[in-house]
């Protein structure tokens, strides 16, 4: 027996007759003495090797691997890390040595797993599969299996993103009529948008036994996971890219290794509390910098605003306005590099002098007079197909399949395992920081590259993971040269907002939507993919924008991380002070958002929600945002779990509405449909 628990969360595994290692049970104890199936099919791990017999009738699962059932174990260690209590579980075979690595977090209810794989034969070896973390079992009870059983998937898109829906195992199409089913529940990725139809997580919950797992996949490019069944158990299978689903394949020669991609599972008794412990969990990974200090107010001239046609005219009023507003960093957006249309041509990142004819110096200068921190915009990943450079470069530059560069959008996509290409992007942000003064680089990415690259890898999928790898290892040598240079992860908005990405970045720009009404649906419900202290949430009024507009506007991002914008060339003074009191309030309140736990009383917000609620718990206090959408109820109740001693709205100013006190939470009102408030909550 092997147990890893801590005072949060229970890990047990034993090793069986043979020398496999089953993982016994995964967050309640109660699984091991339940199980319906046979325990050699609960394995700690799954691998599979190219060549050899996938001995199970797996249909598309990833079931049966060719390693799965012939690992024996080796030996294990188990020792105290910088987080808590880590154990590493050797396991071979004749072919290859397994390290299962499972890492415990003090005081926190996350696993985090991967595994390494090496060769230990005397002839290359070839890997289609390998989980991150497999998990078999957890499906006990007594009541019908799509009763207890609930999926929760985090559809994700452009403008669209973190829309979480909770299924049946039957609304998903599965329905399970003999001993074991061909279908699963499979969700994946493949290319450099990590997050374009879904998040990089799940999760599931045995309501019969109050357990909730919810995960995340730590990778900036493929991914995939699955749900189905083997041997009368459900399991749940996490992993980076796959031969089958991403194009990936790893050639391992004699005494080489491969790293799986890392993966957190956090176990609760419903998707809030296991939301708690991923929010606790994601402190403790993301760099220092990301919570150590005020969260800045940001102005970025592109939402709603200048939108890419930045001009030295247009942006010295804009930049005045912005510093009245309160706006602590200012930064230009797309359009500073180019005379012109820009968009294939993007790649050398040289000021334009036809936009800026006193220089680029002179703006950002203008900036630091009025008290801001000057930023700019890079696309730094990927080169257009007519800039200059692109026709001076080799092949070795960029990615390529087949013979040839791949193109998408009318871009290259910038091969980092190139050390040149790595110089080549480090002396920019040098030029950029050391010749401009800049401290703020928003750094956006917008190609689907696709399958991968074919140059020095063994397959497409293995050079896109590399790649990959690379970049953020470059990332953070930009990180240790520059501490203080505020890093943006944007990617067509949301698009890459993952943990492999949000480790190495302090901000993430999560949307481009543009119509706030939409924004306040993504901005509500964001803070289960993304800390609160990292989400930034445009706040772009329109000049015709009414009341409730710019409220609605303020309080979308005033939890989180405030993206100023909009047209505040055209506000008049009664609506720029709705600007000015929301980033006001917003300077007294960011010390408690790197402290607070998101929660959603009223459920996880959903698009054709009548009210939305996102709530932030901070111990003695709490705030939340409630917004009223397109309805005629004019009040809801909002249930809460402890005790109220008193509620007001902190904003806005002007009140739009009032707030109640019950006796399980609160009665909010307000008086006409898309508006919202910020409510300041005092416990008992």
């Amino acid at each position: 027996m092997i147990d890893l628990s801590n005072n949060k969360l229970s890990l047990v595994l034993d090793i069986a007759e043979g020398g496999a290692v089953i993982i016994k049970s995964f967050g309640n104890r109660y699984i091991e003495d339940e199980r319906k199936g046979d325990p050699r099919f609960c394995n700690a791990c799954e691998i599979h090797i190219n060549g050899k017999n996938p001995d199970d009738h797996h249909f598309c699962k990833h079931t049966g691997g060719s390693e799965t059932y012939t690992l024996k174990y080796q030996s294990h260690n188990t020792y105290e890390s910088e987080y808590g209590k880590k154990t590493e579980i050797i396991l071979q075979n004749d072919s290859i040595k397994a390290t299962v690595h499972y890492q415990l977090y003090n005081d926190t209810a996350v696993l985090r797993a991967w595994t390494d794989v090496e060769n230990i034969s005397a002839e290359p070896i070839g890997l289609e599969y390998v989980a991150s973390f497999t998990y078999t079992g957890f499906d006990t009870g007594k009541s019908p299996l799509n009763d207890r059983i609930k999926v929760f998937l985090p559809h994700n898109t452009w403008c669209r993103e973190s829309n979480w829906k909770e299924y049946t195992l039957s609304d998903l199409g599965y329905e399970k009529t003999t001993a074991f089913s061909g279908k699963r529940i499979s969700v994946s990725n493949t290319g450099s948008f990590s997050c374009k139809e879904y998040l990089p997580m799940g999760a599931i919950s045995n309501t019969e036994k109050k357990c909730t797992y919810l995960w995340q996949i730590e990778n900036n490019g493929s991914w995939q996971w699955e749900i189905s069944d083997i041997d009368n158990m459900l399991y749940f299978k996490l992993s980076g890219p796959t031969e089958q689903e991403n194009s990936w394949y790893k050639e391992l020669l004699p005494g080489e290794k491969f790293e799986s991609v890392k993966c957190a599972i956090s176990v609760g008794t419903d998707f809030n509390s296991a939301l708690k412990d991923l929010t606790l969990y994601r402190r403790k990974i993301v760099r220092e910098k990301t919570t150590d200090k005020p969260l800045p107010v940001i102005f970025n001239d592109y939402m709603n605003c200048l939108n890419g046609d930045p001009t030295e005219e247009k942006l010295l009023p804009i930049i005045d306005t912005a510093a009245e507003l309160g706006a602590e960093y200012f930064c230009i957006d797309a359009g500073w590099y180019a005379d012109g249309t820009w968009w294939d041509s993007v790649g050398e990142w040289m000021p334009s002098t036809w936009r800026f004819p006193s220089g680029l110096h002179f703006l950002l200068d203008r900036i630091r007079k009025k008290g801001m921190i000057p930023g700019l915009w890079l696309e730094i990943e990927v080169m257009g197909i007519n800039c200059p450079l692109a026709a001076t470069l080799p092949d070795s530059y960029f990615f390529t399949r087949h013979g040839k560069r791949v193109i998408d959008h009318g871009r290259y996509q910038l091969d980092f395992r190139n050390p040149e290409v790595c110089s080549g992007a480090e002396a920019v942000i040098d030029r950029l920081v050391n010749e401009y003064g800049v401290g703020y680089i928003k750094n956006d990415y917008n190609i689907e590259i696709g399958t991968g690259t074919e140059q020095n890898a063994s397959s497409f999928g293995d050079g896109l993971l590399e790649h990959n790898r690379a970049y953020l290892k470059w990332l953070d040598k930009i990180h240790a040269k520059y501490p203080d240079l505020v890093w943006e992860n944007c990617s067509s908005g949301g698009m890459r907002m993952e943990y492999a990405s949000l480790c190495h970045a302090d901000i993430q720009s999560v949307s481009d939507q543009t119509d706030y009404r939409h924004n306040a649906r993504v901005a509500a419900a964001c803070a289960t993919a993304v800390l609160p202290e990292q989400g930034a949430i445009w706040s772009y009024p329109k000049a015709e924008d009414d009341d409730n507009a710019f409220v609605m506007n303020m309080v979308n991002s005033m939890l989180l991380r405030i993206h100023l914008s909009g047209e505040v060339y055209g506000w008049d003074e009664k609506r720029a002070r709705y600007v000015k009191d929301a980033v006001k309030i917003y300077k007294e309140i960011r010390g408690d958002i790197p402290k607070s736990i998101p929660f959603y009383p009223l459920g996880i917000p959903q698009y054709d929600g009548e009210f939305m609620c996102a709530a932030y718990d901070n111990e003695k206090t709490a705030k939340m945002a409630v917004w009223r959408m397109d309805t005629d109820k004019t009040s809801i109740h909002i249930p809460l779990d402890f005790k109220v001693k008193n509620a007001k709205i902190l904003y806005p100013v002007v009140k739009n509405g009032s707030v109640s006190l019950n006796p399980d939470g609160l009665s909010v009102t307000l008086n006409e449909r898309y508006t919202a408030a910020v409510i300041e909550i005092t416990k008992e």
